[in-house]
Parts: structure tokens; C-alpha cells; sequence
């Protein structure tokens, strides 16, 4: 039987004492019509999840009792994704799709040839907006560890300080990226960071200063892809490649 899944931040994580917040709360009862002996699930993002049984209902939370407890392990290597945003809703489908093959976290960019422009106050509601919708592509496919998504930054701050990795990687058009499978050390890496570029791709700057920071340019074939079918496919590729190589 699937049950319809709640979260519950770790701050709040209590399998002693659960209880689901106003606004989940609101979503079983009056959307999914859930009530007091009902059986969910309530995970917390940092791989817990607990099957528990809706005992009281009320205006500003849900009572639950825990019947069983679950532990999902971290993934064997983290994917870290760094996309150029891209226009319009097709970066709520990049998180959607980059939760459900797995990403650890991600990092949208705003490049040179990145149609969106944020300011500060945008770009916090921007995050806030896209870590929600993660939380709900977690719900929807069962996955137990969320991803975090970052505060957007620009290409050039990101390059200078980039999240610890040890495979960082360029998707680009250049003549000399290679096949992923080609690019793997020998000692299976445990975290890989994957840039993506807008359409129209990185510029020749922004590729050049990749390669200065060690970015090594990767092919995902002769064809050009849209923006967001190159970030899932990278991802898709990627893990592959890394499940491939674990000992």
C-alpha cells in the first residue's frame, strides 16, 4: 500500500511526539480527506521515516502515532548539480526531475547568457519557492534524503568558491569534452559537481575560467540539448558512471 507522505523538518523531528505542522495538516485533512485512524508516512529529509497513524485533527496541527520506523542510507556519492537557470517554469522541472534521479544539492547560476535576472529579495524567494518544490517532488517519489537547493549566485562567484568535490565537471560544446565514462580517475570520486550552461552555452570566459578552477569539460554527445535535458541527462550519465565504478 503507498501512503501519502508528510515532512517534517529535522528541527522539529520527535518520533515520540509527531505532529504535522498547520499547513500539512490542512493538506490531509481538507485535500486528501485524511482522517483520525488513517495510517502516513512522515519522513524528516535526513534519510528517518516513520509509518504513523493519524490520531487527532485540528486547526493548527495533527497528532500522530508512530507504528513503525524506517532508515534509508545516504547515497554511496553525492551529485551536485549547478545549472544555469533557465527561463520561464523549466527550472521547477530541472528540481522536480534532479530530485527523482537523486541530486544531493543544487546550485542555480545566473550566467552571462542567463535570460533571468535577479535581485537579492527575488533570488531569496526564488530559493525559498524551489526548496519547496523539492520537498514535494520528495514526496512524491519516495525519496528520503532532500536536496538542498542554494541561494542562486552568479557563475563567477560560484567558480571562485565552489562546494567540496572531488570530480568537477564542465558540460560544453568545446572539441575537446569528453564522454563522461572517459573522465572518471581511477579512485571512484565520492562527490561530482556538474555545471550546466544556459542555452546558447557557457562563453568562451566562463569556459575558460572552469578549466582554470579544474573544471574538466565533459560531451553529452553530437547533439545540442535544451538546457534542462542536458541537466538531467549529466545527472542520469553521472550516476551511471559512479554506480559503475563503486568497489
Amino acid at each position: 500500500m503507498t501512503l501519502h507522505r508528510f515532512y517534517l523538518p529535522p528541527a522539529l523531528w520527535d518520533p515520540d511526539n509527531l505532529c504535522l505542522d498547520e499547513a500539512e495538516s490542512r493538506h490531509a485533512s481538507e485535500v486528501l480527506r485524511l482522517r483520525p485512524g488513517d495510517l502516513l508516512s512522515v519522513f524528516n529529509g535526513q534519510g528517518q521515516e516513520i509509518h504513523a497513524r493519524l490520531t487527532q485533527q485540528g486547526k493548527r496541527g495533527s497528532l500522530l502515532a508512530a507504528e513503525s520506523t524506517h532508515h534509508s542510507p545516504p547515497p554511496p556519492h553525492a551529485l551536485l548539480l549547478a545549472p544555469a537557470i533557465p527561463k520561464g517554469k523549466n527550472m521547477d522541472f530541472v528540481l522536480q526531475k534532479a530530485t527523482e534521479l537523486g541530486a544531493t544539492a543544487i546550485f542555480p547560476l545566473l550566467t552571462e547568457r542567463t535570460v533571468v535576472r535577479l535581485d537579492p529579495s527575488e533570488a531569496a524567494d526564488k530559493q525559498d519557492k524551489w526548496q519547496r518544490l523539492v520537498i514535494e517532488a520528495c514526496k512524491q517519489c519516495g525519496q528520503n534524503h532532500l536536496p538542498t537547493v542554494h541561494l542562486p549566485q552568479s557563475f563567477a562567484s560560484f567558480i571562485a568558491s565552489p562546494p567540496p568535490n572531488d570530480w568537477p565537471l564542465i558540460a560544453a560544446l568545446a572539441p575537446d569534452a569528453l564522454p563522461l565514462h572517459a573522465l572518471l580517475p581511477a579512485a571512484p570520486p565520492r562527490r561530482a559537481l556538474l555545471l550546466i550552461g544556459p542555452e546558447g552555452d557557457f562563453t568562451p570566459a566562463e569556459l575558460a575560467a572552469a578549466r582554470a578552477a579544474h573544471f574538466r569539460p565533459f560531451s553529452l554527445g553530437p547533439l545540442i540539448l535544451r538546457a534542462e535535458t542536458a541537466a538531467l541527462a549529466a545527472l542520469t550519465l553521472a550516476a551511471y558512471e559512479l554506480n559503475r565504478a563503486a568497489p
